[in-house]
């Protein structure tokens, strides 16, 4: 099967991806490791329904979520936006089919996403192949006339056909696409494969020519959904499979290469999640197999990648898990959610699902770092997404692990059935006497910011007696498969704060260059003693 292959114990051998039983073995990852009950852990709400199965998502300049996936009940609808003011969806359409695909934004706010899965003729003849396929959305946060237009499909083609791609806006504007299969069949034939990247304009046009990558060639077939992040020095991390190394774009070579990541797989089919700033790199769970008899990970990796002898710090969650993502909040800590603690990535092939929420705080001594949140009731397997809103809790929807949504729990012998049920959980900073000591009447002086010679300021309301302010600039991205493309969050610096007033003018400057902040739509958080206030979209550039 899918990743076991050789001495199966070790999962090594000619032609597995662990290379062979005669290699060193790889010092051995923690073991889960116990992790407090928060004092606040937060609380979860079910709060509407998505519309369609849930499997991409990402927040909208009108601050409306837009999910991608499939649904057929006599009529077809394979894309929504939904309100979290209302909980209310719209319908969308788009015309290529976009089953796993990638995405990203383009630096003028639009939502991008590319590649996806064959024509659905055999369901429904107006989806068209989407191997190749570009799509474009594009929403406002001071022009309500483009809510609930459908996708834009002009004709435009990516160079080869990806399903399973991973996508990062660039300093330029312009997007990195990398991986995919070209056929959506068994990646241990070769010849399905993609491990390629190629280039779109900052206008999400491809440049014309697919590039062999030479980490993705080395991790098949753990080759799909790289985790890629953007670094301040304007090169890449980019992590795959167990392996990892920062790539120079323009130059098309690697310019470093890191010690592999002790434990089992960690890319698709057996996700842990990734998260990035400071600038570090924090992967957690994953799994040995695709199968539904698969353990999971528990353990976690930190690494910095632009620091001299750059090696991961080990850690663990206290509990192994397979699909878990990362979510970073803007008040420094991150939160872990979704996914089972058996089994993998695939129709059906995970079990024991992960209801409880993980806190994590990289600030905290190592061994301390992680405590346990609120639980929910709501299995969130395959195909579920989690994302920051505004107003500063997360939305987590989503869980299709059937090839076709299954709408009735009886009809599926495991009992998981496609999820339509949207949840808000509301993180300890917006929990208990938190609530109300949120910053208000927020008014930011422009919401276009400059890199490198922007300032700009912020007036607001502080509770009383409030003693310090962050300011974080944050961009959610386009997630799917606990891949979260693009994400990253900065803190701004500040100045004029004082301390115990009620009535605050702050001035911010803005970030230092588009390596740290690539063109695009962020949110402005005021956090003030650790609690934020209501988010604005800003366009930097």
């Amino acid at each position: 099967m899918y990743g076991f292959c050789g001495k199966t114990s070790a999962h090594c051998g000619e032609g597995c991806q662990s290379g062979p039983c005669s290699q060193a073995p790889i010092s051995p990852a923690p073991s889960a490791a116990p992790a407090p009950q928060n004092s606040n852990p937060g609380s979860f709400r079910t709060v509407g329904q998505s519309g369609v199965p849930a499997m991409h998502a990402a927040l909208l300049p009108n601050g409306r979520v837009v999910f991608l996936d499939k649904l057929s009940n006599g009529q077809y609808a394979y894309s929504a936006e939904y309100d979290p003011e209302s909980n209310t969806y719209t319908p969308l359409a788009y015309k290529t089919n976009a089953f796993c695909s990638g995405g990203s934004f383009l630096s003028n706010g639009t939502v991008l996403n590319v590649g996806g899965n064959a024509p659905l003729t055999w369901l429904d003849d107006t989806v068209g192949n989407g191997f190749q396929g570009i799509r474009y959305l594009t929403r406002s946060s001071s022009d309500a006339s483009q809510d609930g237009e459908n996708w834009n499909e002009p004709g435009n083609q990516l160079n080869t056909a990806r399903w399973y791609p991973t996508l990062q806006t660039m300093p330029d504007g312009s997007i990195f696409v990398a991986s995919g299969s070209l056929n959506g069949l068994n990646p241990t034939v070769l010849a399905n494969n993609n491990p390629t990247y190629e280039i779109l304009s900052a206008e999400g046009v491809t440049l014309g020519q697919s590039i062999t990558m030479q980490l993705l060639v080395k991790a098949q077939p753990y080759y799909m959904y790289p985790f890629i992040h953007l670094l301040p020095d304007g090169t890449l991390f980019v992590f795959v499979s167990k392996s990892s190394e920062t790539f120079d774009v323009a130059n098309q070579k690697t310019t470093k290469s890191f010690p592999d990541l002790p434990g089992d797989y960690r890319t698709y089919p057996n996700a842990g999640g990734s998260n990035n700033w400071t600038p570090e790199v924090m992967i957690c769970g994953g799994g040995a197999y695709q199968d539904i008899t698969s353990p999971t990970d528990p353990s976690c990796g930190r690494i910095a990648p632009l620091v001299p002898n750059a090696a991961w710090e080990m850690d663990a969650m206290p509990e192994g898990r397979g699909m878990v993502e990362a979510v970073l909040l803007p008040d420094g800590t991150v939160l872990w959610v979704n996914g089972a603690q058996k089994g993998a990535e695939g129709f059906n092939l995970a079990t024991d699902p992960a209801f409880e929420v993980l806190i994590y705080n990289p600030k905290a001594t190592l061994g301390q770092r992680w405590t346990t949140g609120a639980s929910s009731t709501i299995p969130r397997l395959y195909h579920s997404v989690a994302l920051l809103l505004l107003d500063g809790t997360l939305m987590i929807a989503g869980s299709n692990p059937d090839q076709m949504p299954v709408v009735a729990p009886d009809v599926d012998p495991q009992g998981f059935h496609t999820e339509f049920a949207v949840e808000i959980y509301t993180p300890p900073y917006l929990s208990g006497d938190n609530a109300n000591r949120r910053p208000t009447a927020i008014t930011l002086s422009k919401l276009d910011i400059e890199t490198g010679v922007s300032t700009f300021t912020i007036s607001f309301t502080a509770p009383g007696n409030a003693q310090k302010v962050q300011v974080a600039l944050y961009h959610g991205g386009f997630v799917t498969h606990a891949v979260h493309m693009s994400h990253r969050m900065l803190f701004l610096e500040t100045q004029g704060w004082k301390a115990g007033a009620t009535e605050q003018t702050i001035t911010v400057a803005g970030p230092p260059n588009n390596n740290v902040a690539p063109p695009g739509p962020y949110v402005v958080y005021v956090v003030v003693d650790g609690v934020p206030g209501v988010g604005q979209f800003v366009m930097v550039s």
